[in-house]
């Protein structure tokens, strides 16, 4: 897709970060935008100054782990203009410890919102781009921790190698029988959004009962220092939004915007084919769990 004036763009998680800037460079190219976040406040916040710089915007508060707020989603969508032609499966979060000791709340809430999320922005909106049959682009965001093996953050790494896997799938079957759907997934690395702040969005029916929520080891928690940190240093969230435009107007499916992380992708892919156990490339910058 290369033109892309007075078409639809859908973002969810849009009020801030990555979402954010994607919905912005979306306006700029001339498209109506039509946002959704959980959080109502940011997200009209964000449709007041995108609306103030001439944008054509649609603001609806959405919980993405919900099928039937995806498909009010959708409907408010074509009440407003008709069509959708980019979509952009964005919304995320992260929180947990270790895999035995993150909580079945943070389990669900993570699932509900990274991997349920982009299942149900499929499920919606496909259908509705196969019945136009115009051309069409979808975006689903993954993350460098989909390509890579490390310790920490488990629960997010697991959606995230979903999302990747359910984003190459859809590629094939939407090519298998020719449809005008092309596909990406984002596969950012450290980028300077608030997701390590997620646990203010998240829903009261899955906050954890403090008798089930484990003390953080030291060394972990030196380990979410260390993560925050290199997102307060990350790329900021217009430069993704920039490589998402450039991957979509040359048909790419892998966008990556950290290319110095490649040498870890080889070295994990090395770690399979060589059948040899998996490397942890962070070993030397990581404290003792104690």
């Amino acid at each position: 897709m290369k033109d892309y004036k007075d078409k639809v763009a859908v973002i969810t998680g849009a009020a801030s970060g990555i979402g954010r800037a994607i919905a912005e460079r979306c306006a700029q190219e001339g498209m109506k935008v039509v946002i959704a976040d959980i959080e109502k406040e940011a997200l009209r916040k964000t449709a007041k100054e995108m609306k103030a710089a001439g944008a054509q915007v649609v603001p609806v508060v959405t919980d993405v782990s919900k099928n039937r707020d995806v498909e009010r989603l959708a409907k408010r969508t074509l009440d407003a203009y008709g069509s959708v032609h980019l979509l952009f499966n964005n919304a995320g979060v992260t929180t947990g410890t270790v895999i035995w000791e993150s909580t079945l709340a943070d389990w669900k809430w993570l699932l509900g919102v990274n991997l349920w999320g982009t299942i149900h922005g499929i499920r919606v909106f496909v259908p509705i781009m196969l019945k136009q049959d115009t051309e069409c682009h979808i975006v689903n965001t993954a993350s460098m921790a989909a390509l890579i093996s490390y310790p920490g953050r488990g629960i997010y790494t697991v959606t995230k190698h979903a999302v990747l896997a359910l984003s190459e799938k859809l590629y094939h079957e939407l090519s298998w029988q020719g449809a005008k759907i092309k596909v990406s997934v984002l596969l950012p690395g450290s980028v300077n959004t608030k997701i390590w702040d997620a646990d203010r969005n998240r829903p009261s029916a899955l906050q954890n009962d403090p008798r089930d929520v484990k003390e953080l080891s030291p060394g972990y928690q030196a380990v979410n220092e260390m993560g925050r940190l290199a997102l307060e240093s990350g790329l900021p969230p217009r430069q993704v939004a920039d490589c998402v435009f450039e991957a979509i107007s040359k048909d790419k499916f892998y966008i990556i915007t950290h290319p110095e992380m490649k040498p870890l992708l080889q070295l994990r892919a090395d770690d399979i084919l060589q059948e040899r156990n998996p490397t942890n490339p962070f070993a030397d910058l990581m404290p003792p769990w104690k």
